[in-house]
Formats: C-alpha cells, sequence, structure tokens
C-alpha cells in the first residue's frame, strides 16, 4: 500500500469509513506519514492480552505485539495493578534524572533478576524513552571513549529514524527520509549474506588489516543478532562469536542492539546469550517497560562509563510509571525461566507447523528467526506477503510485514501466548498463504 495520495483521493485507511465523522479527523489531521493504519483501517478501543477490540466490538488477534513492545501482552492485571496503585498514591510521574523509589526498584530488581544471574556488570545509562535514543547514545559514547568517528553496521540492518541510528541503517527508503548525507558508517555482510559463497568476515577481516583499504579504524561495529525490520535474518552463534573475537582483536567496541530482540523474544532475556558473549554496550527499549510504556536502557561497561554530568541527557530519560512496571514485569516474568522455555517451545511448534507449508511450496517459501521472533519469507513472488497481511486482516488477524522488499511476514505475538490462540492465528496465516500459493 503506497503512502502517498493524489490530492482528491481518500486516504485507503480513511476509505472503508468515507463520511464517518468519527474517523474524518484522521483524515484532516494527521500526517501522511502514519504507516500501520494503512493496512490496518479499523478504530481500535480496548486491549487484553493477545487481543484487540475496536470500537464496534470486534476482537482482532494480536500476532503484531506493538513492534516487539508488548511481549507480556496488553493490559496485563499485575502490571496494571502496580501502575495504578502508584498513582492512586501520587507517585513521582516526572523526574528527569532525580533519584526517585520507582527507579531504585527498577535499578534493584533489573540487577537482581537479569545482569547478576547472567553474570553481567553493566552500568544503566537512561538516554531517553525510545529505541533510537539508545542507539544515538550507544554511538556518541563508542565514539567518546575511543577517539574514533566510523562505525560498522550490517546490510538490512534497522538501528531507528534518527540521523545517528539512520546512518547505521540499511534500508535506502528510511534512509531516505533523513535528507542529509549520512556519514561516518560502513555497511558489512551480515550473516550468510553470500549464501555461503564467500567466508563470512573475510572482507571484514582484509578492510580492517589493509591499510590501503580508505577504512578508518572504526570505534564499533553495531549489530543485531536477529535482525527484526530487516527480514527476521537470524545469525548463528558461531557467527556473533567470530564477529566478538574480530572486535577483540582490533580493539573495537561491539555493540548488541536488542531493542526489539531483547526482554525474551529469542527464548533468553538478551538475545545474544546463546552465543555466549558479552557485547560491549548493550541497547534495550521497547518490552523493557513490561506494559508498552515508553523507556530505554543503554547499558555498558563500567570502564566505558566516562561521561561528563549532564553531557547526554533528556526531558523524559527518568519515566517513572514504566520504572513500576518494568521492575513488576522482571519479577513476574523473570524469577524463573518459565517464560523462556515457553517461548522456545512456542517457537518450535511455529517452525513445525508452517514446514509443512514450505514442504508443499518450497520455491516459493522460507522459515525465519529464532523463538518467538518468526518470519515467513516469500523467496520468489516477494509482493504475495503484502496480500497475505491484508488476508490475514480481514479474518481478524493482526500481522506485519518486514524485509527490504516487505517479502517477509513477521510474527511478534505476545510471548505469553496460549498455545490454542497461538494455532488459532497461525491456523488463519496458513490458510490465506495456502490459497494464494495454490490459486
Amino acid at each position: 500500500m503506497t503512502d502517498k495520495q493524489n490530492d482528491n483521493e481518500v486516504p485507503e485507511d480513511i476509505a472503508a469509513y468515507e463520511g464517518d465523522s468519527d474517523v474524518q479527523i484522521f483524515g484532516d489531521r494527521e500526517s501522511e506519514v502514519r504507516s500501520y493504519s494503512r493496512n490496518w483501517p479499523d478504530v481500535f478501543d480496548s486491549s487484553k492480552g493477545v487481543r484487540l477490540t475496536t470500537e464496534s466490538g470486534e476482537q482482532y488477534l494480536d500476532f503484531f505485539g506493538g513492534a516487539g513492545a508488548l511481549n507480556y501482552g496488553h493490559n496485563d492485571d499485575d502490571l496494571k495493578a502496580a501502575l495504578l496503585e502508584y498513582i492512586e498514591r501520587d507517585g513521582i510521574t516526572h523526574s528527569l534524572d532525580k533519584f526517585t523509589v520507582a527507579k531504585r526498584e527498577f535499578l534493584q530488581t533489573f540487577t537482581d533478576k537479569i545482569l547478576e544471574p547472567r553474570g553481567l556488570d553493566y552500568k544503566v545509562m537512561f538516554p531517553g524513552p525510545t529505541g533510537t535514543n539508545a542507539v544515538e547514545s550507544a554511538l556518541k559514547l563508542a565514539r567518546k571513549v575511543t577517539g574514533r568517528e566510523a562505525i560498522l553496521n550490517f546490510t538490512n540492518s534497522f538501528h531507528g529514524m534518527t540521523l545517528g541510528s539512520l546512518s547505521v541503517t540499511g534500508n535506502s527508503m528510511k534512509r531516505a527520509g533523513a535528507g542529509v548525507p549520512l556519514v561516518h558508517a560502513t555497511p558489512m555482510p551480515y550473516d550468510n549474506y553470500f549464501g555461503g559463497i564467500t567466508e563470512d568476515f573475510q572482507w571484514m577481516e582484509r578492510v580492517l588489516e589493509d591499510s590501503g583499504s580508505g577504512i578508518n579504524r572504526p570505534a564499533a561495529v553495531i549489530v543485531e543478532c536477529v535482525q527484526g525490520e530487516g527480514g527476521i535474518n537470524a545469525a548463528r552463534a558461531e557467527w556473533l562469536r567470530a564477529l566478538n573475537d574480530l572486535c577483540v582483536r582490533h580493539d573495537i567496541l561491539l555493540i548488541v542492539d536488542d531493542v526489539q530482540m531483547g526482554c525474551g523474544r529469542t527464548g533468553e532475556f538478551f538475545s545474544f546469550e546463546f552465543a555466549g558473549i558479552k557485547p560491549d554496550i548493550v541497547t534495550l527499549s521497547k518490552s523493557i517497560g513490561g506494559y508498552g510504556l515508553p523507556l530505554a536502557l543503554t547499558l555498558f561497561r563500567p570502564d566505558l562509563d566516562v561521561w561528563a554530568a549532564g553531557e547526554h541527557n533528556g526531558t523524559f530519560r527518568g519515566n517513572n510509571l514504566a520504572f513500576v512496571t518494568a521492575a513488576k514485569a522482571l519479577d513476574k516474568f523473570w524469577s524463573d525461566d518459565k517464560l523462556q522455555k515457553h517461548t522456545l517451545a512456542n517457537g518450535e511448534w511455529l517452525r513445525e507447523f508452517f514446514g509443512k507449508l514450505v514442504e508443499k511450496y518450497p520455491e516459493e517459501l522460507e522459515l525465519r528467526g529464532r523463538g518467538m521472533a518468526f518470519g515467513i519469507a516469500f523467496t520468489k513472488r516477494p509482493e504475495l506477503a503484502e496480500e497475505v497481511l491484508a488476508g490475514c486482516f480481514d479474518r481478524k488477524l493482526l500481522v506485519e510485514t518486514a524485509g527490504p522488499n516487505d517479502e517477509v511476514v513477521k510474527f511478534l505475538a505476545p510471548l505469553v501466548i496460549s498455545r490454542e490462540d497461538l494455532e488459532e492465528g497461525s491456523k488463519i496465516c496458513y490458510d490465506v498463504i495456502d490459497e494464494l500459493l495454490s490459486a
């Protein structure tokens, strides 16, 4: 679906409601930059668990999960109770970076439930409310620590929409929106970019060692262990370990962007755990707030904490409401390994279930991802992915597309989803794909 309309054309997300005064305000006042509403032209009013309800009472099963911000589902009862209690007692809402009870409880819970059990000794920085804020601060810190400017990123990467984050993003459409040259970043091939024909790090190692390559020694490498927007491309453990070793050999900081794939999306809390590496810097956002409230973290080794007071700041870097729900989510879901096992089991089921479809159409489809980051790629006719999205919406299922050509049907269902709901939504998507490919 296009993001542009002719002057007299009714926008696609408004057309179904033409003449409806309750919807007209969206067409009259909201910018044409909106995107999700174009694919899902309905007006949503409430949500619970893994379902959203429209103002007319229709329910949709949510396999979108707030683009990864709702790993624990919509309006979890325990998180909501903690939030309401905090608001009722007039708990601090806005605090910049002042000390608050809510921040203290979050930091202690994050230390006890996440960092210490994994042997991770990271300082925690609150850079601002969104993932791109975390990425910007990570890039700035890497440059400050090393005194170097260059950053290495990877093909098909996505790290955010502000200028620094865009400079290390691969998507050409998103990069074009910057309006200025995006500099000081060099893309390298992601895992299996050459389909196994060329050794993965041959080019990177060569240009780093060759004084005639024209590449300045970089401050850092930034990588997603599973590329979300890039097409649910999952890096192998051995590839990530080799990348980590390369960074150590060349004295380059390793930044893992876990904004979308962290907080249990791949099974373990951090997406890099399965590879046995410990990045120098990690970015978190989306589901770290637990309830869908904005919160972002930049984690880094204590020796990298060279910031001067106020050298990087932001008005909304202390979201106390998110601290409350984040602490509650960590305590509820990460005091044991039940959610991790549930996520991995559901991920295995997805691969087995849709594997039958791949067997039926081996030249058309490919399964991608890890854990509950799951994708179905249309390798031969990429345009069909958008048709699947539309067909699923017609049958009351929300899925989105990803990849450089929007060729991947992408599942980011809440991790707490029951097997029954997972089967229901998967059956819808399976049938839509089967009908399209058999036509």
